[in-house]
């Protein structure tokens, strides 16, 4: 009987060893993928570094800051007008009878545009011919009569009152030839008004009267217009101030030799420099009160007739010229939130993120007023590789274009399209 009690277990025991065998495998389970995943990412410590130890360092293209004087201009929308517009009108009251010319295309002084049916003018141009052939016949007959009556009154032959009146037919006649004169001038002038031909030379517009109508000075307006489009005037406004720097400009102008006096530019509207030069031709005589602009107008020759009024122009001039202009390009430039920044390249390569403050644009060139000296080095390209203190392995570019002088136009340029680098 004792035997049999070493040989029984409590049933407690067995479940507790059952338990404890059970959790011993599960622990295993657990416990191995625990250790391979903490294994893993020691690993990965180890090798980072590593890794960023061996990482090159960036090269960035890199643009000496530039300094040389710049011609600073201004530029102002315009509209251009001919030289002379002359509204073409009839002079005498009649049918149109013929279109000669044809419409947009140029023409001479006095050539011929239009025609009014001449018949009626041409019989009252006869009948004042023949009033005046009249008015001589009378002239004649009073000459006679007072060299005939003059003899006979001395002689007492006839009274004195007869002779004074011969004298006085005689006068009268007279004056009726020289009324009948001008009615013939008159007549003359009336046919020919019934063509109507150009009184300058330019560009004829479309007609406004068509054949069959009646016309004259109180029946229609203008029957077409010709401008002398060469040279072509510009109109355009500008403000007190630049009007001021401009007089300023033209006085020293006015000293120097033709080669060396400031010439305007016309830009059109495709972005097109005019090919010929302008110059000042007069400014209003008095400063608009409502705006604060004065009115000036501008000649520039126009070979061809490819300009023509009423078109809207851009006149450009030089006002002043800055002397040791510091000068990027304009892709270095970084805009964030309004301010202006460059990546500059100190001499121990490391990188430098400044503000500057910028002037006028030249060209694909930006003057810098403050932030930047003469030889620093700015990244143009890699900007997006860089960040404040970092090393980099600088590449010297020379400038793709140096500034535009005032005779090429100044394109719509902006900065650099990319996010200023965050400091660390």
């Amino acid at each position: 009987m004792q035997g049999k009690k070493r040989l029984e277990v409590p049933r407690w025991q067995s479940l507790c060893g059952l338990l404890r065998l059970s959790l011993t495998r599960n622990t295993f389970f657990v416990v191995l993928p625990a250790a391979a995943l903490f294994i893993l990412i020691v690993g990965l410590k180890e090798t980072v570094p590593a890794q960023t130890q061996t990482a090159p360092v960036p090269e960035v293209e890199v643009m000496p800051v530039v300094q040389k004087d710049v011609p600073v201009y201004s530029e102002w929308v315009g509209t251009t007008e001919g030289l002379v517009n002359a509204n073409i009108r009839a002079q005498v009251t009649g049918y149109l009878f013929k279109q000669v010319y044809k419409e947009g295309q140029s023409v001479k002084k006095n050539d011929l545009l239009f025609e009014i049916d001449p018949r009626t003018f041409q019989a009252a141009l006869d009948r004042a011919e023949a009033q005046l052939a009249i008015a001589r016949a009378r002239l004649g007959k009073t000459e006679l009569d007072v060299k005939r009556y003059r003899p006979l009154a001395k002689e007492s032959a006839i009274s004195q009152q007869e002779l004074d009146d011969a004298v006085q037919a005689n006068l009268a006649a007279k004056a009726g030839v020289q009324a009948a004169q001008a009615e013939v001038e008159q007549a003359k002038l009336s046919l020919g008004f019934t063509k109507i031909t150009s009184p300058v030379d330019g560009i004829a517009g479309s007609a406004n009267a068509q054949i069959g109508d009646l016309v004259g000075p109180t029946q229609t307006g203008e029957l077409t217009t010709v401008s002398t489009v060469d040279p072509i005037k510009v109109y355009f406004p500008i403000s007190e101030q630049e009007y001021m720097a401009l007089a300023r400009e033209a006085a020293k102008a006015g000293s120097k030799a033709d080669s060396e006096r400031s010439e305007l530019e016309l830009i059109l509207a495709d972005g097109s420099v005019h090919p010929e030069k302008g110059e000042f031709s007069f400014a209003e005589r008095q400063v608009d009160v409502k705006t604060g602009t004065i009115r000036i107008a501008a000649l520039f020759p126009n070979p061809g007739n490819l300009l023509r009024p009423g078109q809207y122009a851009r006149v450009r001039a030089v006002l002043t010229t800055t002397k040791g202009a510091l000068m990027i390009p304009q892709r270095a430039v970084m805009e964030l939130q309004g301010n202006y920044q460059v990546a500059v390249v100190g001499a121990d390569n490391k990188v430098n993120i400044r503000p500057i403050k910028t002037g006028e644009r030249v060209g694909n060139l930006w003057v810098i007023t403050s932030g930047l000296q003469a030889g620093e080095r700015v990244v143009v390209e890699g900007l997006q590789k860089v960040k404040e203190g970092m090393v980099v392995n600088p590449k010297v570019v020379e400038a793709k274009s140096s500034p535009r002088s005032v005779s090429s136009p100044a394109p719509e340029a902006k900065p650099a399209p990319t996010q200023a680098p965050k400091k660390e």
